[in-house]
């Protein structure tokens, strides 16, 4: 359990976002936009993306303090900034980071203009890593309990989960009607590794005793899942953790299965509503698997022991031990994916095409757009929501941009900007989120950028 809070304590220096790509979302110039929305209403005739390079993304965000709160070089000690960075958050504040690499990606149109359905198909592998920040604990840890009689310190403020997989995905859309269009996509999960301590409680509490000096209460039920993990922390190990983490991003690791769903739907011929909702999905855990538990109750009268101290002359460390035992089990468990939730209205205007639209969906012809975006995400305890202001134009015919205002738990000032260009099939793009933040990475709470190439093949190409 020790390894456990650690790690726990570990994480607080990370400056690290959740999954919320809302530049990508409806950018439909970008074939990367259906991965977000399975029913985004895309116009070109195929595409395949530059293996390895079609679609790179990283997501870092953490609430509460940034890096520059542990580490600016200004001569205050690090045990001092530590200590106020505890002081200065709660045990909502949150710590995470994403990461995508997209191996290789493809998509193309069936049917005809009257009955057009489209395919897309790629693999991509992802890192996950959230935690809350475990603030009571990290309080007990730095302070000890001297100046917190009768404060219960909660233990389930412990709570975070990690994981990296691969996924194998197939999806399709299809126009239903001349201004509808749904779709959907199907997963196959592969994780290589996972680490997840979230469904903890406890607590711990000094008070003055009437026949002793203190009495001390501990109650603990704290577990940690893994799999994939325990060989390679083993004494004595002598392998190849990267072809071993290879091999299971190849379908050798743990499986699982999920889903996209999500449509597009025009009102009018120059408004636009969307909605998706993304990774409803579980993963097995069944292979190198490893669960500790820290479980049980302990009631002391006296002064403050050390329980890590096992030369104790009254024994308190062994009782200690027996009372609340670390135990460690081998049995299978079941995670779900993190769901995402998107929805969008936009609302297009100057009409190029200057006669009437078919709403067929061809927002390029449009040179503006405005509207909103709401992002939803499940985490560990309550979802986080984001809302999203943005403004796209069509610079050229072969250009396009689009900028964002988000309002999020990580950030109130994140502007954001993506391009999207095409040079004869070849396609490129580039977007970032918080462009303020660039100023001083370290005071940063959040950053998020992405890019990519592909070919894309329109309508009118031979």
């Amino acid at each position: 359990m020790r390894k456990v809070y650690l790690l726990g304590l570990l994480v607080l220096s990370i400056s690290s976002f959740s999954q919320n790509k809302q530049i990508l979302y409806n950018f439909t110039s970008v074939p990367q936009s259906l991965m977000s929305n399975p029913g985004a209403d895309v116009t070109y005739k195929y595409y395949f993306g530059v293996p390895l390079l079609s679609g790179i993304s990283v997501n870092m965000g953490s609430s509460g303090f940034s890096a520059y709160d542990l580490f600016a070089n200004d001569g205050v000690d690090f045990n001092t900034k530590l200590q106020n960075v505890i002081l200065s958050t709660s045990r909502n504040d949150k710590i995470a980071l994403n990461e995508q690499i997209e191996l290789f990606t493809g998509g193309f149109q069936v049917g005809n203009w009257e009955n057009k359905g489209y395919f897309s198909f790629g693999m991509y592998q992802e890192f996950d890593f959230w935690s809350y920040v475990p603030q009571d604990l990290a309080t007990l840890a730095l302070y000890g309990n001297k100046d917190y009689i009768g404060k219960v310190f909660n233990l389930g403020d412990l709570s975070l989960k990690s994981e990296m997989l691969s996924v194998l995905h197939i999806g399709y859309h299809k126009n239903i009607k001349e201004n509808l269009i749904v779709g959907g996509r199907a997963k196959l999960y592969s994780s290589a590794f996972n680490a997840r301590s979230t469904n903890n409680s406890g607590y711990i509490y000094t008070i003055p005793s009437t026949t002793t000096v203190y009495e001390q209460v501990i109650y603990s039920d704290l577990q940690l899942n893994t799999s994939g993990i325990s060989k390679y922390i083993e004494k004595g190990y002598s392998g190849d953790i990267g072809s071993d983490i290879q091999k299971k991003m190849l379908f050798g690791g743990d499986l699982g299965l999920g889903f996209d769903l999500g449509f597009t739907f025009y009102p009018r011929k120059n408004i636009q509503v969307t909605a998706s909702v993304v990774d409803v999905g579980f993963i097995k855990h069944s292979k190198d698997v490893e669960t500790f538990i820290y479980k049980g109750s302990y009631k002391y009268e006296g002064i403050n022991p050390k329980f890590t101290n096992n030369t104790n002359s009254d024994g308190v460390y062994q009782e200690f031990q027996d009372a609340i035992p670390f135990d460690t089990i081998y049995t299978k468990y079941t995670t779900l994916r993190p769901m995402k939730l998107n929805a969008s209205y936009q609302y297009s205007f100057d009409d190029t095409r200057g006669g009437d639209c078919n709403c067929s969906g061809e927002e390029s012809e449009y040179k503006n757009a405005v509207g909103g975006q709401l992002f939803m995400m499940t985490t560990p305890r309550a979802p986080i929501v984001a809302l999203t202001g943005f403004y796209r134009r069509n610079i050229l015919n072969n250009l396009q941009m689009k900028a964002t205002y988000t309002i999020d738990t990580f950030s109130y000032t994140n502007i954001g900007l993506g391009l999207s260009g095409n040079f004869g099939k070849f396609n490129m793009y580039f977007l970032a989120d918080n462009l303020l933040e660039y100023r001083d990475l370290a005071k940063a709470n959040s950053l998020s950028f992405q890019f990519g190439f592909n070919f894309i093949f329109k309508e009118s190409d031979d």
